[in-house]
């Protein structure tokens, strides 16, 4: 959205303070950063929750191909390496998805009703716009019987002008008033709606983290007999990627 100011005929009177207008724009300006912010925020919730849900599928999918690979058929180290870490990888994929979840019903959802929220604020915004442009084209009308002589049938069509401006005037006030009261106390509230879903998604990652340091620190005591360093695995896999190229088979020609 943009903030445009409707503009037509410039009446002799002002019939709305440049103050007001400039309130209203600066409220209404607020409102419109705080729609896309939701609605980016929203976007961005989803996008995090499915990345995390597909990072734990692919890896349940990686052990599950570790677990059927060859060498677990006559190594049964390696087949009880490669069973701990399935397990671990299914109960991280449990774990993540009770988390996806929770944030999707404290956080996503939330967010999602809240963004429903602005449709009808917009819509009474353009109501109000609408008001004043009927408010300005039938002042102007009045302001141009006024300027005229005096006459029997001009005076009749000035006082029916005002009639017909008067109603106009009263809703425009109304509805200016409303909404002039309304946006910023609409905006103050978003800290109290959203504090608690931002607590309930801290809550969440904290559960989940504390889990997944749980699980893979009974996976390091299942699979790290040696007591290795990565160090001393990366070089012992170098020793033995240096044997493999020693066999004839892979030589160059």
């Amino acid at each position: 959205m943009s903030w445009i100011p409707f503009k037509i005929g410039q009446p002799k009177k002002q019939i709305v303070s440049k103050t007001v207008e400039r309130d209203f724009e600066r409220e209404y300006e607020k409102l419109q950063k705080l729609e896309d912010q939701t609605k980016k925020l929203h976007k961005d919730m989803k996008k995090s929750t499915e990345a995390d849900l597909a990072m734990s599928k692919a890896a349940v999918k990686i052990s599950a191909d570790l677990l059927s690979n060859p060498l677990c058929e006559q190594d049964q180290a390696f087949l009880d390496s490669m069973t701990a870490l399935d397990t671990a990888m299914k109960r991280m994929d449990s774990f993540n998805q009770e988390k996806v979840n929770q944030i999707q019903k404290t956080v996503i959802d939330p967010l999602k009703k809240y963004s429903g929220v602005f449709p009808s604020l917009n819509m009474a915004v353009k109501r109000r716009e609408q008001a004043l442009q009927d408010y300005k084209r039938l002042q102007a009308k009045v302001e141009k019987y006024e300027e005229k002589e005096k006459t029997g049938p001009i005076m009749v069509k000035l006082h029916q002008a005002r009639e017909e401006l008067r109603p106009v005037k009263e809703d425009f006030e109304v509805k200016n008033k409303q909404l002039l009261d309304e946006m910023p106390k609409f905006y103050h509230s978003r800290i109290d709606y959203f504090q608690p879903s931002f607590e309930a998604l801290i809550r969440a990652q904290v559960v989940y983290f504390t889990e997944m340091y749980n699980i893979f620190s009974e996976l390091t005591d299942q699979i790290d007999q040696a007591g290795l360093t990565d160090e001393q695995r990366e070089r012992e896999t170098e020793a033995k990627l240096s044997e493999l190229r020693a066999l004839s088979i892979v030589a160059d020609d």
